[in-house]
């Protein structure tokens, strides 16, 4: 497992003990670059408007559609490691 993969299977934990609950755009930030680094671009089809989470959710992971999975995940580590400060 590379140190990267370490990093971010870290600051995923990490992310589930921050002081205090990020506010909802960062946590979409959150989910968009976990689903990047673990996924990849978004291929499924994009949510009905009635479900309103999930279509946010997913136009977050979609908004960053081309970033390198460990791309993402270094954001993602970034990210966290803001949060804790």
């Amino acid at each position: 497992m590379s140190d990267l993969q370490q990093q971010f299977e870290a600051a995923v934990v990490e992310s589930k003990q921050l002081p205090e609950r990020p506010d909802n755009n960062t946590l979409l930030k959150l989910y968009a670059l976990y689903k990047q680094g673990t996924s990849g671009d978004a291929a499924d089809e994009r949510p009905g408007m009635t479900d309103f989470i999930a279509r946010a959710k997913y136009d977050a992971w979609a908004g960053i559609a081309g970033t390198a999975k460990e791309e993402a995940m270094r954001q993602y580590v970034d990210l966290i490691a803001s949060l804790k400060d």
